[in-house]
């Protein structure tokens, strides 16, 4: 295979003068003698390095054996034709592409039999060859979505299982990243398919293995696992452009079940900002925009308390779209807010409408709802109390002293808070124990900021004065 050697002769007359005499042998049902005589003919223009008539004729021969239906021919010419020696590359390329194009009408009329055969003498052409990389992702999709279809209408579970599995390697194995002749938006679009179907695999394992009562090394981890790196491969900033609308809704629709697997809230509730960020789903205020903004609340308030989550709470506080949600802006300004939330209270104010949602249905999130209402209630308490007593804390917090230990101690070990529960006195203090040289530093500091002073009052006081004394020696 060579594009490199110099063009011998031109020998488009002589291909001008065959074809049709090919094309009457066809008609009268000669096929082969016309295959025969074409195949002499290509071996004389490969050989002299004429691409154009090498690829009429190659084109020529395939589409004979194509519409005269013979599929098995068809079949052994492609695969003879692409192995032949010296043959051009551009030669292999046109005649993949036309035969590509005939996909669809084969499995129309002759069925999945015939179209199978042909997809796999495709691929089998197109294996290891740089130059036919974007032709056999292609055909390869075709392929996974044949085996996706075999998923949809099967009713065994195994079956199910081995025919997505089959879907999902096949999309997996192609690199699609690296592929130079394929363009942007295309690569996007196989990487967002292999993240599909890996997240639908991972969750089909995780669902037998839950079933079997299995660990969750035997379910889909490493399929989520491998839908996160495919998820870094995707540039976010590509997705920002007005034509690849579709792609950025569809990517963060994928990293949010990837999120929601993790129990990654803080995640995803960055996912949705970025849908809501979307000019389309913006303007939806009553629909979509409406229902990515109420997300964001729910998986904001969802995240442990952190810098960043604490930077977003408040930035989406300010935002006027969330004040249009009463309900909502109630919500997060009782977690803004640097006061006590009282559990009892807040089922009575938003439990029923929280648990209709199918966010807070899960029980799972309504538990973590409830730990972060605590652990905002000690992070208040932190704040206005150095020492309180364990059981005034409980009842401010709703718990058992149990509950509240566990919670005071999570806190800690996540630095969120500094705290000691002193057990026998019973007493948590809020305040650490401060060194002598913390001590000396800040009375250091003190005198600083009252010897400024002083000086300051001084000076006023001389220029207060000198000024009464013009005053008085021009009177």
């Amino acid at each position: 295979m060579s594009d490199n050697k110099k063009q011998e002769k031109d020998f488009t007359p002589e291909v001008d003068a065959l074809l049709p005499e090919t094309a009457s042998l066809v008609k009268a049902g000669k096929l082969q003698e016309a295959l025969d005589k074409l195949a002499v003919l290509e071996k004389q223009t490969r050989n002299a390095a004429d691409p154009k008539s090498t690829t009429r004729l190659v084109k020529a021969i395939t589409e004979y054996c194509f519409h005269a239906r013979d599929f098995d021919l068809l079949n052994s010419n492609v695969s003879l034709l692409s192995k032949k020696h010296g043959q051009l590359k551009s030669v292999i390329q046109a005649m993949v592409e036309q035969t590509m194009g005939w996909l669809e009408d084969i499995r129309k009329k002759e069925g999945d039999k015939r179209w199978l055969q042909l997809v796999e003498t495709l691929r089998e052409v197109t294996e290891g060859k740089i130059f036919l990389e974007t032709p056999r992702a292609r055909v390869t999709l075709l392929l996974s979505r044949y085996h996706e279809d075999i998923y949809n209408k099967s009713t065994s579970a195994d079956e199910k299982r081995k025919s997505l599995e089959t879907a999902s390697e096949l999309l997996s194995e192609l690199q699609v990243e690296t592929y130079s002749s394929m363009e942007r938006r295309e690569k996007t679009e196989f990487i967002l398919e292999q993240m599909r179907l890996l997240i639908a695999v991972a969750r089909l394992k995780d669902d037998a293995a839950k079933a079997e009562g299995k660990d969750s090394l035997a379910g889909g981890d490493a399929e989520w696992v491998k839908a996160r790196v495919g998820g870094r491969k995707v540039n976010e900033g590509f997705l920002k452009e007005p034509e690849n609308e579709d792609l950025k809704l569809k990517y963060y629709d994928l990293m949010i079940q990837h999120a929601l697997h993790q129990s990654s809230y803080l995640d995803v509730a960055k996912y949705y900002h970025k849908v809501w960020e979307t000019p389309s789903i913006k303007d939806d205020v009553n629909d979509k925009g409406k229902a990515a903004l109420e997300h964001i609340v729910y998986y904001i308030v969802l995240s442990p308390h952190d810098n960043e989550q604490s930077d977003m709470l408040n930035r989406i506080y300010i935002n006027p779209a969330l004040e249009k949600l009463q309900l909502h802006y109630n919500l997060v300004k009782c977690f803004v807010t640097r006061e006590l939330m009282r559990w009892p209270g807040i089922i009575e104010l938003y439990g029923e409408f929280l648990r209709a949602t199918p966010v807070f249905s899960i029980e799972k999130r309504w538990e973590d709802l409830h730990t972060r209402v605590i652990e905002h209630n000690i992070r208040v308490v932190a704040a206005y109390y150095t020492r309180i007593t364990l059981t005034r804390l409980t009842s401010l917090l709703d718990l058992d002293r149990k509950q509240t230990e566990e919670t005071i101690a999570r806190l800690v070990v996540g630095k969120t808070i500094w705290a000691r529960i002193d057990r026998p006195a019973e007493i948590v203090t809020f305040r650490s124990q401060r060194s002598a040289e913390d001590v000396m530093n800040d009375w250091s500091s003190d005198m600083q900021r009252l010897l400024g002073l002083v000086e300051k009052t001084w000076m006023g006081m001389n220029a207060a004065q000198a000024a009464q004394s013009r005053i008085k020696a021009a009177s």
